[in-house]
């Protein structure tokens, strides 16, 4: 239900969404794409690709597969894809919380706001870890609390806009991801609220 209601949400906002995030999040998208590194022969997944502002900072050696789950945002994200022919970039609709992929499918997994914005972020985090493979990345950039900080006001309003865009009372300490090494978990914007974290996948 949870799901349903982002998705009408999305959908309402998919024609202002750039406008609202794209200049405000250019600059941490940019270095957090650039933490791929060299992507020659690689598959790479966009959890939760939205409206496509990720793509053009791709580097054309990569293979890439966005999936979102609306397709209000998809559309957006084919448009700007038209932008960059030569990126290999396949779009899928679908839950990121039921990734339609076999496990192992992925060299690294970017998932750029995605984690505040679903209701489970923990099923999130774990499909990720499924489908990525044994050494793979997994690169996040998201708004997180600190275990340790009250913050007594995105708690609050946290079970209202999350309903209706992101959530704000992500503590990602608080996640479990049993076969990931976080390798990198450091500030991104807004005095630390969001985050650059990268996780290794372990092998078994």
């Amino acid at each position: 239900m949870l799901s349903r209601s982002l998705a009408y949400s999305y959908t309402v906002l998919a024609p202002l969404y750039d406008a609202l995030v794209a200049l405000p999040t250019r600059h941490v998208r940019q270095k957090s794409v650039q933490q791929l590194g060299d992507v020659s022969n690689k598959t790479i997944l966009f959890m939760g690709i939205g409206s496509g502002l990720d793509i053009p900072y791709l580097a054309t050696e990569g293979h890439y597969v966005g999936i979102d789950l609306t397709l209000a945002m998809l559309r957006r994200a084919q448009k700007q894809k038209e932008h960059y022919p030569a990126i290999n970039l396949a779009l899928h609709q679908g839950d990121v919380m039921q990734l339609p992929y076999q496990d192992n499918s992925f060299d690294e997994v970017v998932m750029h706001l995605i984690l505040a914005v679903v209701p489970d972020p923990q099923a999130a985090l774990s499909e990720a870890s499924r489908v990525v493979k044994q050494g793979g990345r997994i690169i996040i950039l998201d708004k997180f609390l600190s275990a340790t900080r009250p913050a007594p006001i995105r708690r609050l309003i946290s079970p209202l806009i999350g309903k209706i865009a992101t959530r704000t009372d992500v503590v990602f300490e608080h996640l479990q991801y049993p076969k990931l090494e976080v390798i990198q978990n450091t500030p991104a914007l807004a005095r630390g609220w969001f985050r650059h974290i990268i996780l290794q996948k372990n092998a078994i």
